[in-house]
C-alpha cells in the first residue's frame, strides 16, 4: 500500500459540478409532486433534475429480460419502488452544496402497498411492483434432464433441504464513482467510472442517445474493489446526461449509505428447495433443486444469474438426472447485480447442504459420501445431464490432500477436545466447483430470443524500434493483478522478460473488444487473445529472419526471442536484428510486408459459440475450477457466537500462472465465504425501510473472525486454455459458506439441535436451535 494510486474520486477536471441525491423514504409510493424552488437558492446549487425531465431525453436503462414494461431509469418517474431510490439529483459547485440542496427539495409521496418476501410476490393477488407487466414475476424456466422419472423410482431414499441465501454483498472500500466531461467542440463524452461491467460504454450512449464513437470511457483508473458489483450504469447515465446538458464536468461518488441501500448492488437473495435421491449405499441417482430469486425492483441483469448454475448443476458429483426450476421475481428493495460467481455460491451451498443431510439420514460418513459420488478423473471430460462438459479435474486427489493438509484425525481430536472443555464443535467439508471463462450464452438460457454466442477479449502487441515490448489491453481493473498477469503471459508466449513488458490500458475508442473482468475469464479468454497476437507476431519475426537467412519460413523456429533454422542452430538472428530490420532497414524486408511490429488478435471465450438447445443443454463455461474446504467451528453454547478455529483448502485451478495472485484469491474469497457464512445481511423492516444503514449494522469479518487459511494446490491442466490454465477469480468463496455452515451444523446435531439452513447463521440462530432443543427435552 504506497498510496498512489489514482482512483475516480482523484480526478476533478477544472469547473467540476457535484451531484447530491434526492432519495425516496418509501419503498412503494406514487410521487405526486416535486417542488424544487427552494433547492435553486442554495447558495452554489446551478440545477436540480427529476426523473421526469431525465425521461424525456433518454433511453431506459437496459434489462436483458423481455418485459418491455418494467422500465428502469437513474431517477424515479411517476412511482418509486424502494426506499433509497433516486428521485431528484441537485447539481451544485460542492457536493456540500448539492446536499444541502437536496434537503430542500420537497417531494409529496402517495403511499403504496409493498412486497419484500419473494415467495409471496410471486403469488396471485400480490402488491404489483411494476403494475403494468402484470406479474412479479419476471421469468422462469423448467429444466428436466435424464430420465429424472426412473432415477427417482430405483432410489431407496431422498433427503430435503430448503435453503435461504439473504442478501448480501462484496461492500467494496471504494464506493461507485463517475466523472463525465462533455467536449462539445469534438462531441466527445470522457467518462472515469469505477466499472466492472460488460457494454458499459455501448449502454451509455444507448441511454443517452449518442453514437457510441461519442463516448469515450478511460479504463486506466484504479477501481478500489468490486467482484461484480461496480455496475454503476444509471450513474453514468445520469452523470453524462448533466455533463451535456450543463456544459461542465459533472462527478458523483457515492456516500455509504447511498451505496449500500441506493445504488443498486446487492446479491442474490435466494430460496432453494433441494430433494438428492440416492440408493442404500449412498450412490446419488437424481437431484431437484428448485430456487426463487429476488431480484430487488429491477430485474436488470441479475436474472441471468440462475442460468450460470445450469453448467454445474451436479457440482463434482455423478447425478445422472436433474430437475431444475428457477423463477427471477421483482419486490420493493434495491436492485441486484453479479456478486462474485455469478450465483454459483448459493447453488453450491444448497447442493453440500443437501449432500450433508443425506449423509445424515444414511447415517454415512460426509466426506466418505462425497468420494463415493465424485467424477472419477479417468471419466474427464465428463459430460453433465445439462450438457455442459467439464475439462478436466481429479476430485479424489485433492480431497485427499485437504484431508492429509488438515491432519483429519488431529483435528477429530481438537473437536472432542472443545467438546471436553463445555464447547459446542463441529467440522464442516465442502467440495465445489469454479466454473470459470464466463461467455454470453447464460443470456441465452434466461431469454432464448438473444443469440448472443460469444464474449470475446483482444489484445495489441506492440514492439518498438528499440525492441522493447508493450501490451495493450482495454479494460478496468479491480485488484486482480491483471498487469502482472498480462505480462506473465506475454513473457511467457514470447520468451522475454515480464518485467521488461508494459501493459497499458487503453479506452473504450483506442483499446480492443473487451468484456470486462467477469466470469474468472482474464487468464482463459485474454490469455488466449495474447496467444493469438504472440503468434501472429512471431510469424512476421520468423517471415523476416527467414528471408535473411535465405531459407522457407517452414526452415526456422522461433527460441525465445531468436529465429534459428532448424537442424542448424549457429544459423539464426536475434531478437534486436529482427526488430531493427522491421523498423529501418527497408531493403532487408521481405517483399510487400509492412514496415513494424505490430500485431492485435481478438479471441472468443473457448468452446463457445453455440446456441442452447430447446431443452436448456449447453456448454456454459469452458473450464472448472475445484477445491475443497475443511473448517472446524467452535460455539460458545450460552451465547451462539461461533468461531472459526481451524481452516484449511485444497485447489486446482490448472496450471498457476500467478501463485502469488491465486493464494490471494482464495484467502480474499474464503473470508468474503466467512461473511456470507455468519456475519453478512442487508435487513429490511416489515414496511420495507433498510435496517443496515452502516457498518455498525452490516457487520464485516475482519482479522479476529478471518482464522490463518493454511492452502495446498493441485493442478490438472485444461486441454482447452493456452497453459492449462482455469479461473481462480472467485475460488474460496465458492466452498467457504457452505464449509462454514456444514462445521456449525455439525456441532449443533451432535448437540441433538437440528441445523439451520438460512444463511448468515447468527448467534440468535444457533441459541434459538439449542433452545429449541432443550425445551423439547423438558430442560430448562
Amino acid at each position: 500500500m504506497t498510496g498512489r494510486g489514482r482512483y475516480v474520486a482523484d480526478i476533478t477536471p477544472p469547473g467540476t459540478l457535484h451531484v447530491g441525491l434526492v432519495t425516496s423514504p418509501h419503498a412503494h409510493a406514487r410521487i405526486t409532486g416535486i417542488d424544487v424552488s427552494e433547492a435553486l437558492e442554495v447558495d452554489g446549487v446551478v440545477a436540480v433534475l427529476t426523473g421526469e425531465e431525465l425521461a424525456k431525453d433518454t433511453e431506459p436503462l437496459r434489462q436483458y429480460l423481455n418485459v418491455p414494461d418494467v422500465q428502469w431509469r437513474p431517477l424515479a418517474v411517476e412511482e418509486t419502488r424502494y426506499a433509497g431510490e433516486w428521485v431528484a439529483a441537485v447539481v451544485a459547485e460542492s457536493r456540500a452544496q448539492a446536499e444541502d440542496g437536496a434537503e430542500r427539495v420537497y417531494v409529496d409521496y402517495e403511499p403504496l402497498p409493498a412486497v419484500l418476501d419473494p415467495e409471496q410476490a410471486a403469488q396471485d393477488g400480490a402488491p404489483l411492483v411494476h403494475e403494468a407487466h402484470g406479474t412479479n414475476v419476471m421469468a422462469h424456466r423448467e429444466f428436466r434432464w435424464g430420465d429424472v422419472d426412473g432415477d427417482r423410482a430405483r432410489a431407496d431414499g431422498t433427503s430435503r433441504v430448503r435453503t435461504r441465501w439473504n442478501r448480501n454483498s462484496t461492500v467494496p472500500l471504494e464506493t461507485f464513482g463517475v466523472v463525465a466531461r462533455w467536449d462539445r467542440d469534438r462531441d466527445l463524452l470522457d467518462v472515469w467510472a469505477s466499472i466492472q461491467m460488460p457494454q458499459f460504454p455501448e449502454q451509455l450512449a444507448r441511454s443517452l442517445r449518442i453514437p457510441t464513437n461519442q463516448v469515450r470511457v478511460h479504463f486506466d483508473v484504479d477501481v478500489g474493489g468490486s467482484y461484480g458489483v461496480k455496475r454503476g450504469i444509471k450513474h453514468g447515465v445520469l452523470v453524462g446526461y448533466l455533463a451535456r446538458r450543463l456544459d461542465a464536468p459533472v462527478k458523483l461518488i457515492e456516500d455509504r449509505a447511498e451505496n449500500m441501500h441506493g445504488g443498486d448492488f446487492h446479491g442474490p437473495d435466494r430460496i432453494f428447495d433441494v430433494e438428492l435421491s440416492y440408493t442404500a449405499d449412498g450412490v446419488f441417482t437424481c437431484i431437484r433443486i428448485d430456487v426463487i430469486d429476488d431480484e430487488g425492483a429491477y430485474p436488470g441483469r441479475s436474472p441471468l444469474q440462475l442460468a450460470k448454475p445450469i453448467g454445474a448443476i451436479v457440482g463434482p458429483y455423478r447425478i445422472p438426472s436433474v430437475s431444475y426450476n428457477a423463477t427471477a421475481v421483482v419486490t420493493n428493495k434495491t436492485g441486484q447485480v453479479a456478486v462474485r460467481g455469478f450465483g454459483q455460491s448459493p447453488t453450491n451451498y444448497a447442493i453440500e447442504a443437501a449432500v450433508d443431510q443425506a449423509a445424515r439420514d444414511l447415517g454415512m460418513d460426509r466426506i466418505e459420501l462425497r468420494r463415493r459420488n465424485f467424477i472419477r478423473p479417468e471419466e474427464f471430460p465428463y459430460r453433465i445431464p445439462s450438457g455442459t462438459e467439464y475439462d478436466s479435474g481429479d476430485y479424489p486427489a485433492v480431497m485427499d490432500k485437504a484431508v492429509a493438509l488438515a491432519g483429519l484425525p488431529a483435528l477429530e481430536a481438537r473437536r472432542d477436545e472443545l467438546r471436553a472443555a463445555g464447547r459446542l464443535a463441529g467440522i464442516g467439508v465442502a467440495s465445489c466447483l469454479e466454473p470459470g471463462g464466463g461467455n454470453a450464452i447464460f443470456e441465452n438460457v434466461m431469454n432464448p430470443s438473444n443469440d448472443k454466442t460469444t464474449f470475446p477479449e483482444g489484445c495489441r502487441l506492440r514492439v518498438d524500434g528499440e525492441g522493447a515490448v508493450t501490451a495493450i489491453v482495454a479494460l478496468s481493473s479491480a485488484g486482480q493483478s491483471h498487469d502482472t498477469m498480462v505480462a506473465t503471459l506475454v513473457g511467457e508466449e514470447l520468451g522475454r522478460d515480464p518485467s521488461s513488458i508494459a501493459v497499458v490500458r487503453a479506452d473504450s475508442l483506442t483499446g480492443l473488444p473487451s468484456q470486462s473482468p467477469v466470469g474468472s475469464r482474464m487468464t482463459i479468454v485474454l490469455g488466449r487473445a495474447i496467444r493469438g497476437a504472440s503468434e501472429e507476431l512471431k510469424g512476421k519475426l520468423r517471415a523476416i529472419a527467414a528471408h535473411n537467412l535465405g531459407v522457407a519460413v517452414d526452415e526456422v523456429h522461433y527460441d525465445r526471442g531468436d529465429v534459428v533454422v532448424r537442424g542448424a542452430p549457429e544459423r539464426r538472428l536475434g531478437w534486436d536484428e529482427i526488430v531493427a530490420i522491421a523498423h529501418r532497414k527497408q531493403h532487408l524486408m521481405p517483399d510487400g510486408m509492412q514496415p513494424g511490429l505490430e500485431v492485435v488478435h481478438v479471441a472468443h471465450t473457448p468452446r463457445s459459440g453455440t446456441l442452447a438447445k430447446p431443452d436448456g443443454t449447453v456448454q456454459l463455461y469452458p473450464t472448472y475450477s475445484f477445491e475443497v474446504h475443511l473448517v472446524l467451528a467452535s460455539i460458545d453454547p450460552g451465547t451462539g457466537k461461533v468461531d472459526l478455529d481451524r481452516y484449511y483448502i485444497a485447489h486446482d485451478c490448472g496450471t498457476v500462472i500467478n501463485p502469488d495472485v491465486v493464494r490471494g484469491m482464495v484467502y480474499g474469497g474464503t473470508a468474503h465465504g466467512i461473511g456470507v457464512a455468519l456475519y453478512e445481511q442487508f435487513a429490511f423492516n416489515p414496511d420495507g425501510q433498510p435496517l443496515t444503514q452502516s457498518f455498525m449494522d452490516y457487520l464485516l469479518p475482519s482479522t479476529h473472525e478471518v482464522p490463518q487459511i493454511v492452502d495446498t494446490e493441485h493442478c490438472t491442466p485444461s486441454p482447452y486454455t493456452t497453459l492449462g490454465q482455469k479461473g481462480a477469480g472467485e475460488s474460496g468463496y465458492m466452498g467457504a459458506p457452505a464449509a462454514v455452515a456444514g462445521a456449525v451444523n455439525d456441532a449443533l446435531t451432535a448437540a441433538g439441535a437440528p441445523p439451520v439452513h438460512s444463511l448468515p447463521i447468527k448467534p440468535g440462530d444457533v441459541w434459538a436451535a439449542l433452545r429449541a432443543t432443550a425445551t423439547s427435552r423438558g430442560e430448562a
